[in-house]
C-alpha cells in the first residue's frame, strides 16, 4: 500500500489565505486527490507517517513553509485520523522546467509532470524511526 502517493495542479494555497472559500475549494481538491488512489473501503490510519510534499512550478511561489499545513489538514480522516500522526515532514518547491534524474520515479510524478501544468506531488509513507541526529 505504501507509498501513498498523488498529485494535484497547483500551485497550492498559502496558510496566510484569508479566502474561506478559496480555502474549502482547495481543501476538496486535495481530499478528492488522495481518494482517486486509495483502495476501496480504505479506513484513516493510527500509524506514525512521514509526508514529502513537493511543488513544481513554473513562475513565483509562495513559501515553502507555508503550503505544508493547509495540505496536512485535508488530509485527516482521508489518509491519517490525525495529524499528529505526522512524524517528519519534507516541503520542497522545484522549477517544472529543471533537469531532473528519472530512474526509479513512479508513473504518478511522471504523468504529471507530462500534463505541462504546476503541481503539487504528495507521498506519504510509515514512519521509520532512526537513531540519527541531523
Amino acid at each position: 500500500m505504501f507509498p501513498i502517493e498523488f498529485t494535484f495542479e497547483g500551485p497550492p494555497l498559502s496558510l496566510q489565505s484569508k479566502n474561506k472559500a478559496r480555502k474549502r475549494a482547495y481543501k476538496q481538491t486535495i481530499e478528492t486527490a488522495a481518494r482517486q488512489v486509495l483502495p476501496a473501503g480504505f479506513v484513516p490510519l493510527a500509524d506514525a507517517l512521514e509526508i514529502k510534499i513537493t511543488y513544481y512550478y513554473e513562475g513565483d511561489t509562495p513559501d515553502i513553509d507555508n503550503i505544508i499545513k493547509p495540505i496536512q489538514d485535508a488530509l485527516i480522516g482521508v489518509i491519517y485520523n490525525d495529524d499528529q500522526q505526522i512524524s517528519d515532514t519534507r516541503s520542497r518547491k522545484r522549477d517544472i522546467n529543471g533537469s531532473y534524474r528519472i530512474r526509479r520515479v513512479s508513473a504518478c510524478l511522471l504523468q504529471a509532470f507530462g500534463n505541462g501544468q504546476d503541481f503539487v506531488h504528495v507521498k506519504i509513507n510509515p514512519f521509520t524511526t532512526t537513531q540519527e541526529l541531523d
